[in-house]
């Protein structure tokens, strides 16, 4: 790789709530994990997660303005920043267990967007995240004062289930979720883990969802979740696995730089960073299989090509 690997940075000239906010709460979320194996590590992480949201928070604005250059048109905050900071207080209150974030979040979740309809969770739009996240302090921790963080979930959920008066989700013939044209496959696999996960706190409060007249059960979004994940790994109407090296059939021609170009073992000699475009057309499969890479996946009507060019279908997101 001799091609430039630049790194810029946000700061309170050049504030980027959204990178920071995101950043502490993977510092929160991480504290958890270490918590028990490696308790020092874990206080490491949540006394560095409180420092980054505060940054986030006192120095408001968007990296996609400071970074415009750098960031955009490929990598802009298209939703802003709002969802990033419930995103960020949610780890930090679950983590911490300090009041403050409590405050915090019911301060001001209105006016970070809590209660919007966006229903898509994906790296741009943390605010389906935050509410799952935050409805577990109601039906598991049972702390009242998050009971609305219960229906803004299960307005989510509602949003996502056929035949009900508020579904407003996209299916193909075959059942997939249908999101966007360009990587859908990333969606569909963060909403079956949201369903997975309110299905699990769900069942832990004895509770169901309320579509209007339709009883929604935990069983329900769990065996929702299981049709999606099985259609991704090859029950679906091509018979195809959209996770690369799983299954007897998987995509060949993914539109990954690494898979598409010959090693250096077997091309010893520098390839130009534009030459590798010679490869963008060529039909023969990769030569490097990247297990475990999910890709895009089929548009509207299940149709899949499999061609290294078509990158909204066929790059692994």
């Amino acid at each position: 790789m001799d091609t430039p690997r630049s790194v810029f940075k946000i700061d309170k000239n050049t504030p980027g709530t959204e990178v920071a906010a995101e950043t502490a709460a993977a510092l929160a979320a991480a504290s958890l994990v270490y918590r028990k194996c490696n308790p020092s590590y874990s206080k490491l992480l949540v006394k560095r997660a409180i420092r980054v949201f505060e940054f986030a928070d006192k120095y408001r604005g968007s990296y996609s303005n400071g970074l415009r250059k750098v960031v955009c048109p490929y990598y802009c905050s298209v939703s802003g920043y709002e969802d990033e900071l419930l995103w960020g207080a949610a780890w930090l209150h679950r983590a911490t267990k300090n009041p403050s974030y409590l405050s915090y979040i019911q301060r001001n979740g209105q006016i970070l967007g809590a209660a919007e309809t966006d229903n898509t969770f994906g790296w741009d739009n943390k605010h389906v995240g935050a509410r799952i996240l935050l409805s577990k302090a109601f039906l598991v921790q049972k702390l009242q004062s998050l009971h609305d963080y219960k229906s803004h979930a299960d307005n989510y959920i509602c949003s996502l289930i056929p035949g009900t008066a508020f579904s407003q989700a996209q299916y193909t013939p075959g059942g997939l979720l249908f999101k966007m044209d360009d990587s859908n496959m990333q969606y569909v696999t963060t909403t079956s883990f949201l369903l997975v996960t309110y299905a699990k706190y769900l069942t832990s409060a004895r509770m169901v969802v309320k579509c209007g007249g339709v009883v929604v059960t935990p069983k329900r979004l769990r065996n929702i979740a299981k049709k999606q994940v099985d259609y991704l790994l090859g029950d679906n109407p091509l018979k195809m696995s959209f996770m690369v090296g799983y299954g007897a059939s998987y995509p060949q021609r993914i539109h990954h730089r690494g898979s598409s170009l010959p090693s250096v073992s077997n091309h010893p000699s520098q390839i130009e960073c534009r030459s590798g475009f010679s490869v963008m057309s060529s039909q023969a499969p990769n030569p490097n299989v990247l297990v475990g890479a999910v890709v895009g996946g089929p548009d509207e009507h299940d149709r899949f090509p499999d061609e290294r060019s078509d990158y909204e279908q066929s790059e692994p997101a």
